[in-house]
């Protein structure tokens, strides 16, 4: 099992200069993966960011960022294109990068939440299945697996739950389209963090290991003991990986909802989710 961390915990947006900077420290801390989030397509140099995660011993995945403007089941048809050109891009920018599982709420944008009455759901999950099985066929020519994230009620009104999600990919019916599961997100909407893990099972192919206030894991009242041993029963072996974010950066805070410290620094949430993380799940 490798462990990983998001660039978000410290930096946003992750430039070629921040990530050649965070690196080396995140390798340092005992990580095998730097996640890397792509909010703006121009702030980063792949070929560049390709050579930086080589040169210090990393391997990379990616996180969608689905803005307003980026959104695959919008009313707007010009919304939903420019959605689905990100998502293009960013499968683009993983094989240029070595990268294969790019995650994220690969659905509608973050914070749009509407009361959808169960003839409209119908048509969006129609919408979103077309939509996903395009993107997947895109994705499989360039090695890349989307990993479609639930997120809480807060942030989305779609797709809330591990079982909406398995509905979706069993739908899509691809490999290169699979589903990623957060325990910040899962702790306000699961009845059983561990059995919805297990309702998902193979098919998912990445982890958020979070914990329930986005502090370090093990720090708060997620069920990880729970989580654990649900990971072992479906012999789980892909990447777990902490994401939260910073205060310091005004722009994600506000859109995280991040008004406060969680440890006494952003390395002391990393290194001391890590270390939680790695005795949590020990064979």
């Amino acid at each position: 099992m490798k462990f990983g961390v998001n660039a978000w915990v410290w930096i946003s947006p992750c430039t070629t200069d921040e990530l050649a900077a965070l690196a080396p420290k995140v390798k340092k801390m005992g990580f095998d993966i730097l996640e890397i989030p792509i909010e703006g397509t121009f702030d980063l140099d792949y070929t560049v960011g390709a050579q930086i995660l080589k040169d210090n011993g990393l391997t990379g995945t990616m996180c969608a960022a689905m803005g307003p403007d980026r959104d695959l089941i919008h009313d707007d048809g010009k919304i939903r294109e420019n959605g689905m050109n990100y998502i293009r891009h960013c499968i683009d920018a993983a094989n240029t990068m070595g990268i294969t599982n790019i995650v994220g709420p690969i659905y509608s944008a973050v914070g749009r939440v509407w009361q959808q009455p169960a003839d409209e759901r119908v048509h969006d999950l129609d919408l979103l299945v077309t939509n996903l099985k395009d993107l997947s066929a895109y994705a499989a020519d360039k090695g890349a697996v989307l990993c479609i994230e639930p997120l809480n009620r807060f942030e989305t009104s779609f797709i809330n739950l591990a079982s909406q999600a398995v509905e979706v990919i069993d739908r899509v019916d691809s490999p290169s389209c699979k589903i990623m599961l957060d325990t910040f997100h899962m702790n306000i909407e699961e009845k059983s963090l561990g059995d919805a893990i297990r309702l998902a099972g193979s098919r998912m192919v990445h982890f958020h290991a979070c914990e329930n206030d986005r502090g370090a894991p093990g720090s708060g009242n997620v069920t990880w003991p729970d989580v654990a041993q649900a990971l072992r029963d479906i012999h789980y072996d892909g990447p777990v990986v902490i994401e939260s974010f910073t205060s310091k950066v005004k722009s994600i805070a506000r859109a995280a909802a991040i008004w406060r410290s969680f440890e006494p620094s952003q390395d002391a949430l990393a290194e001391n989710g890590l270390h939680f993380l790695k005795k949590l799940l020990a064979t």
